[in-house]
């Protein structure tokens, strides 16, 4: 007889199927145990016994499965999350992007928008986003609603502001947004630039001759085999002498495209792929 771990392992894989054979949503590579906590947490939260009670209103009703999805996808983030990163961001890496007449950027699993907006922020302070596209995707259509519209909660933006100053940030933070009663609004010029789209990192294919692409926070719930297959596809993607930036606790140490890049600065995890003209002092 099945004990209750080997129970909600079987119904969480039939509920994975279910989802990619009406959606073509392919969760089964996602780390196992945050998927499992999120089912449980989900299924408790509209007072359903077990996670096969998903699997029926999943198929049926496509409104119940836009929840589950959003439910699934981890959105949480933050403008200048990892001020650190940023800073070097601006030091090591601008300088190498300046250098070209044009410049293509792909932020990758890029949830409500704060951190597109903060690279945006340090592009126009390097005086290089004029010359720079951003795509900034991500699979869940409900966080990218909240991306383009860029409206925050006011409550946050102290920490915000704090962050940003960290980062070495230059003008008043207050330059790039409008402030309401209970939210502020992100700059109209730091958007003109952004393209928002529905892009699945497991389903899709690359995003060709990037200069520079984020992804932070985001393999960490892949498990080794789609963390490889997403590298890849970054690697893929990229130009010679591209970077290629994550999370703090994401690596491509011992992952497939470890020998294409070289380490830029391992603590905030920039990496350079090889083969290109001079420019950034790569430490291997």
């Amino acid at each position: 007889m099945l004990g209750k771990i080997e129970k909600e392992n079987l119904e969480l894989n039939l509920l994975l199927e279910a989802i990619l054979k009406c959606y073509g949503y392919d969760f089964r590579n996602y780390a196992r145990a945050s998927l499992l906590r999120r089912a449980n947490l989900f299924k408790d939260s509209i007072d359903l016994a077990s996670i096969s009670e998903l699997i029926p209103r999943t198929i049926h009703d496509p409104g119940f499965f836009s929840k589950l999805v959003y439910n699934f996808s981890i959105t949480y983030t933050e403008l200048f999350r990892d001020p650190g990163f940023y800073k070097q961001l601006s030091t090591v890496v601008f300088p190498i992007l300046e250098t070209y007449p044009y410049i293509k950027i792909w932020h990758a699993g890029c949830a409500t928008g704060e951190e597109v907006y903060s690279t945006a922020i340090m592009l126009k302070e390097a005086g290089i986003y004029d010359r720079c596209t951003i795509f900034a995707t991500d699979f869940n259509d409900s966080a990218l609603a909240t991306a383009k519209a860029g409206i925050y909660r006011i409550d946050d933006m102290k920490q915000y502001i704090a962050s940003y100053q960290t980062a070495g940030g230059i003008h008043p933070f207050s330059n790039y947004f409008t402030a309401g009663e209970h939210s502020v609004t992100m700059a109209k010029d730091l958007r003109k630039n952004i393209t928002f789209a529905n892009h699945n990192l497991v389903l899709d294919g690359i995003f060709g001759e990037m200069h520079l692409i984020l992804c932070r926070n985001v393999l960490i719930y892949f498990n080794k085999e789609l963390q490889n297959r997403v590298l890849e596809l970054f690697n893929n993607s990229l130009v010679h002498g591209g970077f290629l930036c994550l999370g703090s606790k994401e690596s491509i140490r011992y992952s497939s495209v470890a020998g294409e890049f070289a380490i830029v600065d391992e603590r905030e995890r920039i990496y350079k792929k090889k083969y290109s003209p001079p420019g950034v002092e790569s430490r291997e």
